[in-house]
């Protein structure tokens, strides 16, 4: 059991390295700062989702409201 588990961790191993190099490891410093880009990254695409959802809904409400305003008065 333990030969066919050590074989697979390392066709994993092989297989995820072209080059055969050892993989690359970041620091702890650099890998929080990663992790907050890209947190700021995804704040800021959900901010510009939230404003086109906003929009969104008020052009569908200005729709109504106008569909409304026609029946009363046509």
């Amino acid at each position: 059991m333990t030969d066919v588990l050590e074989r697979a961790i390392s066709r994993f191993r092989r297989s995820s390295q072209k080059n055969g190099a050892s993989p690359r490891r970041t620091s702890a410093a650099s890998f929080r700062a990663s992790v907050e880009l890209r947190l700021s990254n995804l704040e800021r695409d959900v901010g510009d989702v939230k404003g086109r959802i906003s929009g969104l809904i008020f052009v569908v409400l200005g729709a109504v409201i106008a569909q409304v305003v026609l029946r009363l008065f046509a």
